[in-house]
């Protein structure tokens, strides 16, 4: 019999695990979603955990992704692995004391942006633009990718009390999608990644961050908008527009 690998399609492979452990198809299923894996690890690059914890996090929840998946309940493996593998870094994040707090303010307008994502997913199937986002939750793109900070510093978990209504268009979709916005912030100079850290990932408000690094409120701000301008002009440099 032919091992399991690469010419077998995940239902098989987790058909054989299901009918007789077949740990080499248990081996496989882990080895083809590596990539999944590290791409959520990546989401989180911007913390002070090294980059190599946070794939063994994700590499452990991928792990138990395949262990609990039950194929026949009709939901694909991308799907059910994803939030399984956030869990995991979510839990690591609180386990080494890296807090979030993020103002009411900026929490509801991560909310306003899911529910325009998934609005907009739910009617055309497809992850929207930035200026789609834009228009249909009332904001500016920069609001929007304010937004999308909002998540990625918790965890990239949908907010609002709705948020479970309508499914992702495409899980591996939105991947890419934070993984776009990553890449752009590694590309920003340390100050400004220190700001977005301070205002995002520790919820300070501006008067907050100013002390903390030594400038007045107002160029924080400016420092702030201009910011989030950059972040969104490297994201169209690079053809990588769907936030």
């Amino acid at each position: 019999m032919t091992p399991p690998g690469q010419d077998q399609s995940v239902e098989a492979l987790f058909a054989l695990l299901r009918s007789s452990g077949d740990l080499a198809a248990r081996e496989a299923l882990i080895e083809r979603h590596l990539p999944l894996a590290k791409n959520l690890a990546r989401r989180y690059s911007y913390t002070p955990q090294p980059i190599e914890d946070l794939v063994q996090v994700a590499s452990l929840g991928l792990v138990k992704a395949v262990d609990a998946f039950d194929p026949g309940r009709g939901v694909g493996f991308a799907a059910y692995a994803i939030p399984t593998i956030v869990g995991e870094l979510k839990r690591n994040m609180r386990d080494t004391g890296w807090a979030v707090r993020v103002p009411r303010s900026l929490q509801e307008r991560a909310a306003a942006v899911d529910r325009a994502e998934r609005a907009i997913a739910a009617r055309s199937g497809t992850a929207p633009t930035v200026e789609e986002l834009a228009a249909e939750a009332g904001l500016s793109p920069e609001e929007v990718l304010e937004a999308f900070m909002v998540r990625m510093a918790q965890d990239a978990v949908p907010l609002g009390s709705d948020s479970e209504a309508v499914p992702a268009a495409d899980p591996l979709a939105v991947v890419d999608q934070r993984l776009s916005l990553s890449d752009a912030l590694r590309r920003l100079p340390k100050r400004e990644r220190t700001i977005l850290q301070l205002r995002f990932g520790e919820g300070l408000t501006q008067t907050e961050i100013a002390q903390r690094v030594g400038l007045t409120q107002m160029y924080v701000s400016r420092l702030l908008r201009a910011t989030l301008q950059s972040l969104r002009a490297t994201i169209d440099e690079v053809d990588q527009p769907r936030l």
